[in-house]
């Protein structure tokens, strides 16, 4: 046989292998596809969980209505999170399959932790401060304000101050607070539920000036204090209503440590100054 018959065939064999193998994969990825989208794989239970209120059925019958044109091999997150986005209340999705035909969706849901209060209107708000028109304000703390945003989301420095207190709050604490207000004298101030108020200065240090606050309240000797300030955290006060003051026989100018965080309780007219943490009984703030 002739040297260039055969080298020709030589050069002819891969490209025949080659053509055969990128048939292969066609018929390989037409097979994926087709199978991919078929009904053998279709979407027919979606289990919904995590979501509540008011919203919660209108929810769930999105997420259902657009799973269902899915399959488990091709679940497109993107167009459940579209679904749903009509409804702030829902911040995110977590979406897993159960081969062949199962889809489970949790939804995450962005908790409110106070309502904007203005003209006899109260509307839900998050610590980041989406508002939630069709959430339930209920008790949650109010935060009053001139007017109520226009969009879905506070601008407003000073509210989101206020939330950002309220995040910080620990959640045994939050239902124990009726509003929270702020003010060129104290700064932030959380008011509590038949209990006194809590003056935290700035925004800053939120977390340690609950802790101190916290162990304020839960000394005896803070009881009947009208005020708690923890404007500094390592130095934390108590202010004391005249009348407890006279009941305990304390001159009203005197000051006493309520215990362990070194806080102290005044009589004078409610003002005090901050206790040093030293244990010691504080000099009067005069």
């Amino acid at each position: 046989m002739e040297p260039d018959v055969i080298t020709a065939r030589r050069t002819r064999l891969p490209v025949r292998v080659l053509l055969a193998a990128v048939g292969v994969l066609v018929l390989l990825g037409g097979g994926w596809l087709w199978v991919r989208d078929s009904s053998l794989v279709a979407v027919r239970k979606v289990t919904i969980s995590g979501v509540y209120g008011p919203d919660a059925g209108q929810i769930r019958s999105a997420l259902t209505l657009s799973a269902r044109n899915m399959t488990t091999l091709d679940v497109r997150v993107a167009q459940l999170r579209t679904a749903v986005a009509p409804y702030p209340v829902v911040k995110d999705l977590r979406v897993s399959t159960q081969f062949p035909h199962g889809l489970e969706i949790r939804v995450l849901e962005q908790l409110p932790v106070g309502a904007l209060l203005a003209g006899g209107r109260a509307i839900a708000v998050t610590g980041a401060g989406t508002l939630l028109h069709d959430v339930s304000a209920g008790s949650l703390p109010a935060i009053p304000v001139r007017l109520l945003p226009g969009g879905s989301q506070v601008t407003d420095a000073g509210t989101l101050e206020a939330l950002a207190l309220l995040s910080a709050t620990p959640s045994r604490m939050l239902a124990r607070i009726a509003q929270v207000t702020s003010g060129s004298a104290h700064g932030l101030v959380a008011q509590l539920r038949s209990g006194p108020s809590i003056y935290f200065g700035d925004a800053s240090d939120l977390d340690a000036k609950w802790v101190a606050a916290t162990e304020v309240l839960a000394e005896p000797s803070s009881a009947g204090a009208v005020y708690i300030d923890v404007t500094d955290p390592a130095l934390p006060a108590a202010g004391a209503s005249p009348q407890a003051v006279a009941a305990a026989g304390l001159a009203p100018s005197t000051t006493a440590t309520t215990g362990g965080g070194g806080a102290a309780a005044s009589g004078s007219s409610g003002a005090s100054t901050p206790a040093q943490s030293t244990g010691s009984n504080p000099s009067s703030g005069g």
